[in-house]
């Protein structure tokens, strides 16, 4: 069986090409795209087909990141982070797909989370694993992803949620400030307005102004690059700067306090997963305790969520996988 899967957010689109045989999948062709140079999903796949020669697709699955709508008409999605409406059957029309299913991006991590190996997975909290207890997965990245995934029969069954627009809740004196920050220039709060790589940035901008350190020229002049994101956390993790320290250590903090969040509110007892494409990449600062302090400071909760096992997927292509998954599951 030859699928086409997809994993589709603001910053780049991947698309590969998988065989299936005998419940074994293996990646034929991959390419990555930058999302925002492209008018439209459908020039993305254009692009990627006109290597195929013809081959044939079977199915295709594509993990996008925004709430997928069903209508009478089929499935769309709005992408969250571009100006692209996303059509299933225009999409199916077009290319002459036999069948295609729309699913979001964090619903396709939670599929592509039962193949992960070990090796895949950072423990962060080894906690006392529920049988089939509820799961629950977050992730920064160009936005902030979160969902759930229930027991279903005999596997788990992902859930897409949007509880990464849900408001800010500030945890001591200096998140005060910062929605007060927040409100001021955005007006409003939510998670992912500090929980995602434009979050880190505006973290870093709102402790610049409150002026108890100050910015070096060296971190300023790297910020004028493609990803300032990056930048502050390379100066933080690997040239110890004091501003860009304390910017990532509260981006830190606030990611663990709301992993411990969606950990209640999913009531997460089989683990709570954390994916995305930040926390790979700054996973010393994850991992040195200052994460899983936030997650576990819940009052009287607090022993609950200690027993909650926490994990980083280190897999980039966990969406990928998941929406392979799917797509050689459809009937």
């Amino acid at each position: 069986m030859r699928v086409l899967a997809g994993d589709i957010g603001g910053t780049k689109t991947l698309l590969q090409i998988v065989e299936c045989q005998a419940g074994r999948c293996r990646a034929v062709r991959e390419q990555r795209f930058d999302s925002g140079a492209y008018d439209s999903l459908s020039s993305i796949i254009g692009e990627f087909l006109r290597a195929e020669k013809k081959k044939s697709i079977e199915a295709v699955c594509l993990g996008i990141a925004g709430p997928v709508k069903e209508t009478a008409k089929g499935q769309s999605v709005k992408v969250t982070n571009l100006p692209w409406e996303i059509r299933g059957p225009d999409l199916k029309r077009k290319f002459t797909f036999p069948k295609l299913c729309l699913i979001n991006d964090f619903q396709a991590i939670g599929y592509g989370i039962e193949a992960l190996k070990s090796s895949d997975l950072v423990v962060l909290q080894k906690g006392q694993p529920v049988k089939h207890g509820p799961r629950a997965v977050i992730g920064a990245g160009t936005g902030l992803g979160q969902g759930m995934l229930i027991w279903d029969k005999d596997r788990y069954s992902p859930i897409a949620t949007e509880g990464g627009h849900a408001n800010f809740a500030p945890v001591d004196e200096l998140q005060v400030e910062l929605t007060r920050y927040l409100i001021k220039t955005h007006g409003r709060t939510s998670w992912e307005l500090v929980l995602s790589g434009h979050g880190l940035v505006d973290l870093y901008a709102f402790l610049k102004a409150r002026g108890d350190f100050s910015e070096t020229s060296a971190v300023a002049r790297a910020m004028q690059s493609d990803d300032p994101a990056a930048a502050i956390a390379h100066a933080a993790l690997k040239q110890n700067d004091p501003l860009a320290n304390q910017a990532l250590n509260l981006f830190v903090d606030i990611y663990g306090a709301q992993a411990g969040n969606l950990a209640l509110t999913a009531g997460a007892t089989g683990g709570v997963y954390i994916a995305g494409g930040i926390a790979p990449k700054i996973i010393s600062r994850i991992a040195d305790g200052r994460f899983m302090r936030a997650f576990r400071n819940k009052g009287n909760m607090s022993h609950y969520v200690a027993a909650i096992p926490v994990q980083v997927v280190t897999n980039p292509q966990a969406g990928l996988i998941g929406a392979t998954l799917v797509a050689t599951r459809m009937k």
